[in-house]
């Protein structure tokens, strides 16, 4: 049975005390966590939220890494100094980057590559944008996606990948998808893993949803078969929301 990982994007929110606070009063319950826990901070709080998770179970990641390996590239975090901070999960492909930076698939699958290359686990994100929607085009959109991003990998190197998928016209908009369209896109998912390696690989494979899931809708997002917990944005800057996500989870 795959394990529940529930993972909190704080995007670019909250102050030092804030994110200090907010990941302590999450380490405070962890004792009746029975999930993986994920808490992706702001590059400037990595450290510090690092510390205080530091003896939990809960585990740290970066919102991003660069798909160069080093150089001049002003601005940049590379995957290798994600590493030597003791980092241990990257997302990559967030539909944010995809949007506001005109991230690419060919250039996801280069930081998917580096991150590999330094023992990051990434949280790999794809989904299809409100227009694709609602032209019926999400499977052929997201089938494309994995194809340009992920399917030159191998099984081994895929194993220690997470798929988020987020439906683009869902994050930040009010709306949500109902359990039946997150419950067919994951499995139309994992049925292309299963297609490209095998069927026993694609049962292990785990696939979150992330699109406004939050403590109303998350029990009946996660009775899915093939929802293995979710990417949470806004709801994850509140510790009772997540915390009730978290456990509607178990």
């Amino acid at each position: 049975m795959r394990k529940k990982i529930i993972a909190g994007n704080w995007k670019m929110n909250l102050d030092l005390q804030t994110a200090a606070g907010l990941a302590k009063d999450i380490v405070a319950h962890e004792g009746s966590l029975k999930c993986e826990v994920l808490l992706f901070p702001s590059f400037v709080f990595l450290e510090s939220v690092k510390n205080i998770l530091n003896k939990s179970k809960i585990n740290i990641g970066a919102q991003n890494c660069s798909h160069r390996e080093n150089g001049a590239f002003t601005g940049e975090v590379s995957a290798q100094q994600l590493k030597s901070l003791g980092i241990e999960y990257v997302l990559i492909g967030h539909s944010e980057r995809r949007e506001h930076y005109n991230e690419r698939n060919e250039i996801l699958k280069e930081k998917l590559k580096i991150a590999l290359k330094y023992n990051l686990k990434p949280v790999f994100c794809c989904g299809e944008p409100k227009q694709i929607r609602e032209a019926n085009g999400q499977e052929d959109f997201v089938l494309n996606q994995l194809k340009e991003s992920l399917f030159g990998f191998s099984a081994t190197e895929i194993s220690n990948i997470i798929i988020a998928y987020e439906p683009v016209w869902a994050i930040g908009t009010g709306l949500n998808a109902t359990a039946e369209q997150a419950s067919n896109m994951h499995a139309f998912i994992r049925k292309q893993f299963a297609k490209k390696y095998s069927d026993s690989f694609s049962a292990q494979l785990p696939i979150l949803y992330g699109g406004s899931c939050n403590p109303s809708n998350a029990k009946e997002l996660f009775s899915c078969p093939d929802v293995d917990g979710s990417l949470v944005g806004g709801a994850s800057l509140n510790a009772s929301d997540f915390l009730a996500i978290i456990q509607a989870s178990q």
